[in-house]
């Protein structure tokens, strides 16, 4: 059976990848499943595209609709509690501390946060630390975030030339993930939502189109994804590891050549 990476760059615009000097990324969508105009959700803010990633809902049904974590009123079940419920292992890697609350207390093996707000290159020691826990452990499911990216984008304004040097870098710890990856893994890499000027969090096409990138034998090479969504991604990673998706989520596996 088949285990499960995701790697969410924050903020990455599909059409910055091919603008970024380092190419892995573009060129490793030639030999997957891809999706370049892939949705988000609206309010196309961190905190709420991510819980709908892991969810599988709109934000109106998990009701995060800003970047403060409240308890859901009528919990939807996650993709962390899944693999749990299951018998399997999860492990985060992230450096933005909000995104603790995405998996429920005691649904995961094991927990790495470098918060990107306080520290300089915590993309690179996010990398490194997940590296080596996948190397040593082989979890049937790991998280990496790096946000970085979006930083330089509310910094320096999307597309410009410090959010593509930023995103390049980014790249390169994907990169640097992947190469530690077994045989056995599926890799998915996706976005939370784009951005433009310095912001997003609207409708604009800018800040609602993301990439997912789905790469492994699990995937057909080429294939071009249509009308992805980002509430996809769940029930893809649940598929990918041989357990039932949550009977309330929303999206549908895109594994198989859909």
């Amino acid at each position: 059976m088949s285990k499960a990476a995701l790697i969410a760059i924050d903020g990455m615009r599909p059409d910055a990848i091919a603008l970024c000097r380092n190419r892995f990324l573009a060129d490793l969508i030639p030999k997957s499943a891809a999706c370049l105009d892939a949705r988000t959700v609206m309010p196309s803010v961190t905190l709420p595209a991510f819980m709908s990633m892991f969810h599988s809902v709109e934000p109106g049904r998990h009701g995060i609709t800003d970047n403060v974590f409240t308890p859901q009123a009528r919990p939807v079940a996650g993709l962390c509690e899944q693999i749990r419920d299951a018998g399997k292992k999860s492990a985060f890697f992230y450096n933005w501390g909000p995104l603790r609350d995405l998996a429920r207390p005691e649904s995961l093996a094991f927990s790495y946060c470098n918060s990107c707000y306080h520290n300089e290159d915590t993309d690179a020691a996010v990398a490194e630390a997940a590296s080596a826990y996948i190397r040593e452990a082989a979890p049937d499911f790991a998280f990496v975030y790096l946000g970085e990216t979006d930083s330089a984008g509310h910094g320096f304004g999307w597309m410009g030339e410090r959010y593509l040097e930023t995103l390049s870098g980014a790249i390169g710890c994907v990169e640097k993930v992947c190469a530690a990856l077994p045989e056995s893994y599926a890799v998915l890499i996706a976005s939370d939502h784009g951005g433009h000027e310095r912001m997003h969090g609207t409708s604009a096409p800018e800040d609602m189109t993301i990439p997912i990138v789905a790469h492994g034998k699990d995937f057909r090479q080429g294939n071009r994804i249509r009308s992805a969504s980002i509430l996809d991604i769940a029930p893809t990673v649940a598929d990918i590891l041989g357990i039932a998706a949550n009977a309330e989520w929303e999206g549908r596996s895109l594994r198989g050549g859909q």
